[in-house]
């Protein structure tokens, strides 16, 4: 499915959600919600304060974090905590999965899936007496080319970034 297709999905899950918990619609929480669909990735509170603030300038820290949370609740985000880093949040997309390679110098986050891991690991379960219901896939590294990554550190200095 495509991001567009699951966005809509999302608002339609998110609408359902509201009407059965008695949550209202306000401006803020609405150009919060956009903004977070829009970014289509893995977005920090304070990544996504400071986009909501180009539209809306008078949303405060604790409105983003009280509207994902309640993003959270319905099933519309999720929350990730990679490593000792902080608290990230993603679309949550019903029915799919999907593992993180994590790099510990440019903090980038590279979205994965593989066949072969995902039967290793139900077969590696099932020799302990296990079937999994659900489970976190992430693997540290480091860029192997970091002359030539654009979000290494030593490259965000020499272009001025």
């Amino acid at each position: 499915m495509d991001h567009q297709a699951e966005i809509h999905r999302a608002r339609e899950r998110l609408d359902l959600w509201m009407q059965r918990n008695n949550k209202k619609h306000t401006r803020q929480r609405q150009v919060i919600v956009e903004t977070f669909l829009k970014a289509g990735g893995h977005v920090s509170l304070q990544g996504l304060l400071d986009q909501v603030q180009l539209v809306e300038s008078g949303v405060g820290f604790a409105t983003v974090y009280r509207t994902m949370k309640l993003l959270t609740e319905a099933g519309i985000a999720h929350e990730r905590r990679f490593g000792e880093g902080q608290t990230l949040y993603e679309l949550e997309v019903t029915g799919e999965h999907h593992d993180h390679l994590i790099c510990t110098t440019c903090d980038h986050i590279f979205e994965y899936e593989d066949d072969v891991i995902e039967q290793r690991q139900r077969e590696v379960a099932l020799a302990h007496g296990l079937k999994i219901v659900r489970h976190v896939h992430e693997m540290y590294g480091e860029c192997v080319d970091a002359d030539s990554c654009p979000r290494h550190p030593q490259n965000k200095a020499v272009d001025g970034h």
